[in-house]
């Protein structure tokens, strides 16, 4: 039952080239930077990645994006990622764009076997009728689209057909986990770690805190550690290595100094 192995290399080494993996993480928050930086180093190549989105600020899956080790992006948010969207442009890379939501839900379906469903998000559009560029052929024209899926209607209303995701893999980063590979995630690294971990066939973690069976709450468990089949405990330098993508700040109340 006890699922930890000593370092991230060894998480990752039988992630072959080719292989398709749901990453976790919402923005900069609860992305598995640890893994995905040791299958950098590993060298692996031609990965299918399905993410809420692609990196960004050089870190996250940005590290495996510009080193060309990804083929295929299965996402909802390109967003201020200029390679990602440079590699799209030029047909370097294919992309299927799906609206959030329905991302979170292939993902939970898949891992909770449910191999497709019925939504309104996408009807009347591209999302449905098909014809949404996947892959550009690098001279401005489109080389593949997306295909056309089933409407239906219910009760009046018409509904799109989405397909369950499953993927070889599954990387997450977890605020706490024990060694039974439960987890605990924090505010909204809790909102794609979660189905990203179920649908995955193999599930590795990386915890900020590594605890012993017991210490958590049964109650208190995001994901139970029947979905997951390894976890690596993180030094305390690589938990608190967290980034801030948009820092802000508020200027002083005119005629106040700061503090007053």
């Amino acid at each position: 039952m006890d699922k930890v192995v000593a370092t991230a290399a060894e998480a990752v080494a039988d992630v072959p080239d080719g292989a398709t993996l749901a990453v976790g993480g919402f923005g900069l928050s609860g992305v598995p930077n640890v893994l995905i930086q040791a299958l950098f180093e590993h060298g692996t190549s031609g990965l299918g990645v399905v993410s809420n989105n692609c990196g960004a600020m050089d870190s996250g899956l940005a590290v495996l994006l510009a080193a060309g080790r990804i083929a295929r992006v299965t996402g909802s948010y390109i967003g201020a990622n200029k390679e990602f969207a440079r590699q799209y442009l030029a047909g370097e890379l294919e992309v299927e764009l799906i609206p959030q939501g329905t991302l979170a839900e292939r993902l939970r379906a898949g891992g909770a076997g449910i191999p497709a469903f019925f939504t309104p998000a996408g009807v009347g559009t591209q999302v449905a009728d098909g014809g949404l560029p996947w892959r550009y052929d690098g001279r401005g024209g489109v080389a593949v689209v997306s295909p056309p899926k089933e409407v239906r209607v219910f009760d009046g209303a018409e509904y799109v057909l989405e397909r369950g995701i499953r993927t070889d893999f599954a990387l997450v980063r977890a605020a706490k986990g024990d060694r039974h590979g439960n987890l605990v995630f924090n505010k909204s690294a809790r909102n794609f770690s979660p189905p990203a971990a179920t649908a995955g066939r193999v599930t590795v973690a990386e915890v900020e805190e590594l605890v012993e069976p017991g210490e958590i709450d049964p109650d208190a468990v995001h994901l139970p550690g029947v979905f997951v089949q390894c976890v690596v405990a993180l030094t305390p330098e690589q938990a608190a290595a967290k980034m801030i993508e948009n820092r802000t700040v508020s200027r002083p109340t005119a005629g106040r100094s700061v503090g007053a």
